[in-house]
């Protein structure tokens, strides 16, 4: 430091002039600074008026806000929805189980068949057929989580069993 004082003493046009050499060099990055600093400021400006777009930023700002509390309320109704129809499928026929079979010994192509049609909680009905050369006999049974207050054959609960296990 004292070299530098030394040298400034000596040498006081040569140590003038750097000092304004930095003067000027200062002035300059505080006029570069000033022009950016005004240059940012209007486009910000501009953006919160919304000059480019026509819309002020807290316009938009509003509409986005809008716009989510309008998807918010539609997805709570489709929420809705959904539960509605999952607790329809309960209740709908999704469990089946056929079985086809020859009720008779002299008869072939296994024109006899027993459905079960279940729903998720497993009620429902078996539908029996039973062919014979003369006639037909058609029996309905209801089925009430998974067994029936009636008899059932063993192909009727083979239908049944094979309807639930067709949930699996």
């Amino acid at each position: 430091m004292n070299e530098l004082v030394n040298f400034a003493a000596t040498n006081p046009e040569t140590a003038l002039g750097a000092l304004l050499g930095v003067i000027v060099l200062l002035l300059l990055l505080i006029v570069y600074l000033f022009s950016s600093l005004s240059s940012l400021k209007s486009l910000y400006q501009k953006m919160m008026r919304g000059e480019e777009s026509g819309q002020s930023m807290e316009k938009m700002l509003l509409a986005h806000i809008e716009e989510t509390r309008h998807v918010s309320e539609e997805n709570e109704k489709l929420r809705q929805e959904n539960a509605r129809i999952d607790a329809l499928l309960q209740t709908a026929i999704t469990r089946v189980g056929v079985v086809r079979f020859s009720a008779f010994q002299d008869m072939g192509s296994d024109l006899s068949y027993a459905v079960a049609l279940l729903d998720a909680h497993n009620n429902g009905v078996v539908l029996s057929s039973i062919f014979a050369r003369e006639d037909s006999r058609s029996y309905v049974k209801p089925i009430e989580d998974g067994h029936s207050s009636y008899t059932m054959t063993a192909e009727e609960q083979q239908a049944v069993k094979d309807a639930i296990a067709s949930a699996r």
